[in-house]
């Protein structure tokens, strides 16, 4: 996995892109795919899904810790506020949610790679990634 998980991580961040491009250029719907808001909004909820269970997951490493209390809590607090707010907000409004849930997910991430639970080069991908994310997420908010 350390030769393959930035080429998924970068891979990730591309419907992002994609998407924020879209709206750049007024390009509202996709064949066969439907709205890219639509679009957007469920490849955010997956992905961020999958950010919040992977720190669920890493509780089971330091469980008998404070912070393997917190991981679990945390998680599963981000993914149901995350569902609330598919189901409940404005695009635009879901848009600044996810940024937000993207840039708490990395600030978990940071504490996870300070105590050693992440390596330094997993963690710069992530971040990087993030980064590329968050502002796909807002110039999408932006835009759409």
């Amino acid at each position: 996995m350390k030769k393959v998980y930035p080429y998924l991580i970068y891979t990730g961040a591309i419907p992002f892109l994609f998407c924020s491009v879209c709206f750049i250029v007024d390009f509202h719907e996709v064949p066969l795919f439907g709205s890219i808001e639509r679009i957007l909004s469920v490849y955010g909820l997956i992905i961020l899904s999958f950010l919040a269970g992977s720190h669920w997951g890493q509780q089971l490493y330091i469980s008998k810790t404070v912070w393997g209390i917190v991981l679990a809590v945390l998680s599963n607090i981000i993914a149901l506020c995350l569902c609330f707010g598919f189901l409940l907000l404005s695009f635009k409004m879901l848009m600044a949610m996810f940024s937000a849930a993207f840039f708490i997910l990395i600030i978990i991430d940071y504490f996870l790679f300070k105590i050693e639970l992440l390596s330094g080069n997993y963690f710069l991908t992530r971040f990087l990634a993030s980064t590329i994310v968050i502002v796909s997420l807002i110039i999408s908010g932006i835009m759409s």
